[in-house]
């Protein structure tokens, strides 16, 4: 049975290509186009790992985390947070909120996004 990844993702041209990628690499992927969508879909599907947008509308990505934090049953999913900018406050905050690893869109490589997810949760 294939892990199951969810991506939480705004921007449709970065989810289709990740969708796209993971799926090749033998993952189901499942996806969210906003913060609440993202956390209804994680209750309903239990995902091995979530790919997180951190500059959304309505909640940030941090707030689901902050969500999630407050969930047993969604505190303990791995998350790697896809940002624009990778600034260092980001990235410390992301981390202190949970996240296990970190992406910028400016280094957009998705052989570095499946070895991320590798690392995480295996093939």
């Amino acid at each position: 049975m294939p892990k199951k990844i969810l991506l939480i993702e705004e921007e449709e041209i970065i989810s289709n290509f990740l969708q796209n990628k993971l799926a090749k690499n033998g993952y189901e992927v499942l996806v969210a186009n906003d913060s609440q969508e993202g956390l209804e879909k994680m209750e309903e599907i239990r995902p091995n790992l979530v790919l997180l947008d951190v500059v959304m509308p309505a909640i940030s990505g941090f707030g689901v985390m902050e969500e999630m934090a407050k969930n047993d049953k969604l505190k303990n999913i791995p998350v790697i947070v896809i940002s624009n900018s990778g600034m260092p406050e980001e990235i410390n905050q992301a981390r202190a909120l949970g996240a296990r690893d970190f992406v910028t869109k400016t280094d957009f490589d998705p052989q570095t996004i499946i070895s991320k997810i590798i690392r995480q949760i295996g093939k």
